[in-house]
């Protein structure tokens, strides 16, 4: 028997489409006030539009589109789980060519609703091994250095 998940797996697939579309759209239009309104507070505090602005800067000026997130089905780096803190974590990759969406996300729980806590995204060549992975092409956090580590499963 498995052991159950903190979401189901179409609720993880929500908060991952959602997000990245969330940004994609924020990107294209360069107004990140709707990504950080829908954030947690403690992400809000930490971030101001202006500052995801120039996060996602390099994914901007590439016109990289996330759009990838809405068709195809995202593969998890490990499956969705909790952290000591309760926050929710969603790391993976969407299969996108010619290059992959690499994401790491932390959500928590405000008023019975997953929102965003952390935000990582990386592009890398669909071919690349996961250990010669891209360097981060993004990357929003809170609290600082919390999503810093490579999307790569542990090693056991």
């Amino acid at each position: 028997m498995q052991p159950s998940l903190p979401v189901t797996l179409e609720q993880a697939l929500y908060l991952i489409r959602s997000t990245l579309l969330t940004l994609n759209d924020a990107n294209r239009t360069g107004n990140y006030t709707v990504l950080r309104d829908l954030a947690a507070p403690d992400f809000q505090a930490r971030n101001t539009a202006a500052d995801l602005g120039l996060n996602f800067l390099d994914l901007r000026r590439r016109n990289f589109d996330l759009y990838g997130a809405a068709l195809l089905a995202p593969q998890f780096a490990d499956a969705p789980a909790l952290d000591q803190r309760g926050m929710l974590r969603l790391a993976g990759y969407i299969p996108t060519q010619p290059q992959q969406i690499k994401f790491n996300l932390t959500f928590q729980i405000v008023a019975g609703q997953w929102r965003l806590f952390g935000i990582a995204i990386a592009t890398a060549e669909a071919s690349v091994q996961p250990q010669a992975q891209a360097q981060t092409q993004a990357q929003t956090q809170a609290p600082p250095a919390k999503l810093a580590a490579p999307l790569q499963k542990k090693s056991q």
